[in-house]
């Protein structure tokens, strides 16, 4: 039935934003569906079934899911390059490239994180294990790129001593590994989107580094109807965006339905944990002189917040270190901007309920609390401000939008949903459990609109659904991330269906 619209949905139980005006929740209901949202829903054998119907067979209802943070085409790209996830160290990193065949004739590894590495990257350590095959290894942070002789040369950048370019120069060699040519890139986002569709997912923003209105328009000329899309606009192009007429929330130029759609502004304001370079109070460990960067000026980014505004281009800026986030929540505040703070990892505890005073939403990746932890505890032990802060958000009223940040974590929103309400995985003991958030939190931050205005299952609402096999709200943590999705229904038409 993949590909057919559903008239009918038959036999589920709602677990989703909705259950609470079911007159009995816990029974199985069935919905009619017609023109792409809910028409009706009664108690199961109450209305006659009609057209296609979907048998949900007792499974459990919710919202189609959302991931506010992808870097599409990075992430579609990232299973055919070397995952380097669990190195130990930067001589491990460097052999085990060593190792792969060229492709492209080029070896591209990714997701190493050196944070807590014994050893240091070097040119010279890579050079002697990669030899003239150009190698690059991508951070999982993606503000670092590790690179051997050859690929500097082959760049053109000027080679430095520890092999490593950060920020923007890592971001332009992202740039350049990730353009592909268009047939083979537009394959790897369909095959992204199917297994998106198969996780529950309806709808992503898309944040690729590079000018998205043109490859959107070109994949909705060829069919690309798997998902929901909101992309991003960077401030080298900000000027093209408003000469053109891009504005938040018109569909695509040349699409004729509106599951594609321009999307915010998006400015990354400082670094990263992994780089050492998120802009924080505190000075990092034995660097007395490094509180990170900021990479755009506060003066600069209300400059560039006030032309989008006056546009009608929401914002999504980036901000890990406290101080960055002050910076960005200034920014709202004088901009009168509409947007979101993408990351927030560590705010300030007198930040956190500016963002409901402001209307800023969270956007944030709960997968990395997880990630991060161990560099946290030791990079960040003496930072004063709250790392992570779910729970101290969602208390003061922010609006949270959970996602990725894909390939930083893999696209999967159960795992977001695990990590935010169970804050541990792998068998560890909860990490900073104070800042857990409880399932419905959770599930309403993973949907279109946020924890505060979430999707629901209720007449009238889009039928943007997914079925999966147990109940969330009572799964514990290893039942959440191995969630079985059974069926995913776009405006009612079927994604996935297992």
């Amino acid at each position: 039935m993949i590909g057919e619209n559903a008239d009918f949905v038959r036999a589920v139980r709602v677990a989703g934003p909705g259950r609470e005006f079911l007159p009995t929740p816990d029974e199985p209901v069935d919905l009619v569906l017609a023109g792409g949202r809910i028409l009706d829903i009664a108690p199961t054998g109450n209305l006659r079934p009609r057209g296609r119907v979907v048998d949900g067979d007792g499974g459990w209802l919710l919202p189609g899911l959302w991931d506010h943070h992808v870097h599409v085409v990075q992430w579609a790209l990232t299973a055919g390059r070397v995952a380097l996830g669990g190195v130990g160290s930067a001589r491990e990193a460097a052999t085990r490239m060593s190792g792969i065949a060229a492709s492209d004739d080029r070896r591209i590894g990714v997701g190493f994180r050196d944070g807590l590495w014994p050893d240091e990257p070097t040119l010279a350590l890579l050079d002697a294990t990669t030899g003239e095959v150009p190698t690059y290894l991508v951070n999982a942070d993606v503000h670092s790129v590790w690179m051997n002789s050859a690929a500097f040369r082959r760049e053109g950048f000027e080679p430095t001593a520890s092999g490593v370019l950060r920020e923007e120069d890592a971001f332009e060699i992202s740039r350049r590994l990730n353009a592909v040519d268009a047939e083979r890139g537009d394959r790897a986002v369909e095959r992204m989107a199917r297994a998106a569709a198969a996780r529950g997912l309806v709808g992503l923003v898309d944040l690729d580094m590079t000018w998205n209105d043109e490859p959107w328009q070109r994949r909705v000329a060829r069919g690309f109807d798997a998902l929901r899309v909101s992309y991003g606009t960077y401030p080298q192009d900000l000027d093209r965006a408003i000469a053109e007429g891009l504005r938040t929330g018109d569909p695509v130029r040349g699409a004729t339905t509106d599951l594609v759609r321009v999307g915010p502004l998006k400015a990354i304001t400082d670094g990263s944990l992994g780089t050492r370079t998120a802009a924080c109070a505190h000075h990092y460990p034995g660097e007395v002189d490094n509180h990170g960067l900021l990479t755009i000026p506060p003066d600069e980014l209300v400059d560039l917040m006030t032309r989008a505004t006056a546009a009608g281009v929401e914002c999504a800026i980036h901000a890990i270190g406290d101080v960055a986030n002050a910076h960005a929540l200034d920014a709202y505040a004088l901009t009168g901007a509409v947007g979101t703070i993408e990351h927030a990892q560590l705010v300030a505890h007198a930040d956190i309920p500016r963002f409901a005073r402001l209307g800023v939403s969270a956007s944030v990746q709960p997968e990395h609390a997880l990630d991060d932890r161990d560099m946290t505890d030791a990079i960040w032990a003496q930072q004063s401000a709250q790392p992570y802060p779910l729970r101290a958000l969602a208390d003061s009223g922010a609006n949270l939008l959970f996602g990725s940040d894909a390939p930083v974590a893999p696209l999967d929103p159960w795992a977001a949903i695990a990590s935010a309400v169970f804050r541990t995985r792998d068998g560890r003991d909860a990490w900073q459990p104070h800042q857990r958030v409880d399932i419905d939190t959770a599930i309403a931050a993973s949907t279109a609109g946020g924890s505060t205005s979430p999707s629901e299952i209720a007449p009238g609402a889009r039928a943007d659904l997914v079925i999966v096999e147990a109940d969330p709200r009572t799964a514990d943590e290893q039942a959440l991330r191995a969630m079985s999705v059974r069926t995913t229904l776009l405006a009612g038409r079927v994604t996935h269906a297992s």
